[in-house]
């Protein structure tokens, strides 16, 4: 409960603090709510700002809600991580972290290449052989390198933006052609429908908008298969695949915890909505290279 308090807690103040920031630029550029220029400026600040409070804050939040453990100094993990980001051409070393899940299942992220951290589970490390975790590394260390993180970002922020602005122009015009032309007395029942209104216009665009983002996660997934396969050869990222498709298969619980941080997802029929493209395809990919 604790974690979802300070979770619950750090986004509302991170809401705050754009709002106030927004309030400012508004302030200075002499635009209104009520304006398009406005609410487009509080859009972006919500839409784009947030998402990218978001990715600095990213592994502040993976250390606190996902109980990473520091790996050794020195260790084989540690060793084996830095030398491929040094074959990658990255500056600064990731961090390394083990967290312990029964899922092989392994994750990177970070605000930027140079200030990034790698975190592998000790299930990964239980049913994969020495091969296969190098290949499962070098993914992670792929998505670091291409700088994967900021290009979600960019993608959701925008997308975030033009929702947010679009939804509160949307609601507003059916509030308007709800209330009628000879009804400009807003009331506090108005409050409360244009909300519902809002919510609900917000939900739907939001979740037409879906397919987007996560096509461009998908794109990001097959980018880092083959750059894994560049560092250490494209049998081994195969064989980690497959691999990871049979433990992926004989999971009776999958851990949404950390799903969305996953290696991969199970194929679903939803593909338009899945991050991770079916391991089937991401395989296929591989040995057309």
């Amino acid at each position: 409960m604790k974690r979802w308090f300070f979770l619950i807690a750090t986004n509302i103040l991170v809401t705050i603090t754009l709002m106030i920031i927004a309030n400012f630029v508004m302030a200075y550029m002499g635009v209104s709510y009520g304006s398009y220029g406005g609410l487009f400026i509080l859009a972006f600040m919500l839409g784009l700002g947030g998402s990218f409070a978001s990715l600095l804050m990213s592994k502040f939040i993976a250390k606190r809600f996902m109980g990473l453990e520091p790996a050794a100094q020195g260790s084989s993990l540690v060793q084996r991580v830095h030398s491929l980001a040094r074959q990658s051409g990255l500056d600064k070393m990731p961090e390394v972290y083990l967290f312990h899940s029964p899922e092989v299942n392994a994750f990177a992220t970070g605000p930027s290449r140079n200030n990034a951290l790698v975190a592998v589970s000790t299930g990964l490390l239980d049913k994969m052989d020495h091969d296969e975790v190098e290949a499962v590394l070098a993914h992670e260390v792929s998505h670091i390198a291409n700088g994967d993180m900021v290009t979600m970002t960019l993608v959701q922020g925008i997308v975030n933006t033009f929702v947010i602005f679009v939804s509160y122009l949307a609601s507003q015009a059916i509030m308007n052609a709800m209330r009628g032309e000879d009804d400009d007395r807003p009331s506090i029942g108005d409050w409360f429908l244009y909300n519902i209104i809002h919510n609900i216009v917000y939900t739907a665009l939001s979740f037409l908008s879906l397919p987007l983002v996560m096509y461009v996660s998908r794109w990001r997934e097959y980018r880092a298969d083959y750059g894994a396969s560049r560092l250490v050869g494209a049998h081994k990222m195969i064989s980690a695949l497959e691999k990871l498709k049979g433990t992926t298969d004989s999971l009776e619980k999958h851990d949404k915890a950390i799903e969305v941080m996953a290696i991969s997802a199970k194929p679903s029929m939803a593909e338009l909505f899945s991050s991770h493209p079916p391991l089937d395809k991401r395989i296929a990919a591989l040995k057309g290279l």
